[in-house]
């Protein structure tokens, strides 16, 4: 009986461990000091990424609207430091999809790597335009 007992409780343990772990870590349930500055952050880059998307494909593509970005809908890729330990050249790659802005319909999907520097300074140093999506979706 106490086998029986010890072999539902550990089932029990493995599969709540389990649905514990599947959970997205890409979409944070709760607020954090790491998710505060990364949204602060999307937030001052924000008027950069709009110019920068406007101006080098999606004006191009679609004439009547221009690209608008959603800082959640921005998922941060790799963050590195281009010069040595702690100092100020540093690199950020983001997938974003920007949208239309009136009704958030996405225009597509996007990386794009900028480096922020002293001053401040940030520079679009690399952008690849994955995917353009059908505009008005059906």
């Amino acid at each position: 009986m106490k086998k029986i007992i010890l072999v539902l409780l550990l089932s029990l343990a493995l599969i709540t461990s389990f649905q514990t772990r599947t959970v997205s870590f890409s979409e944070p349930m709760e607020d954090s000091n790491e998710l505060r500055l990364e949204d602060m952050l999307m937030l001052m880059l924000t008027p950069y990424i709009e110019k920068d998307l406007n101006s080098y494909y999606y004006s191009k593509i679609f004439k009547d609207v221009s690209p608008h970005v959603t800082p959640w809908k921005i998922e941060v890729i790799e963050t590195r430091r281009v010069n040595d330990f702690r100092g100020f050249i540093l690199q950020i790659t983001f997938e974003i999809e920007p949208t239309d802005g009136g009704q958030y319909i996405p225009l597509g999907k996007d990386r794009m790597t900028y480096e922020i520097s002293d001053g401040p300074d940030v520079k679009l140093i690399n952008h690849i335009h994955l995917k353009t999506y059908k505009y008005p979706p059906e």
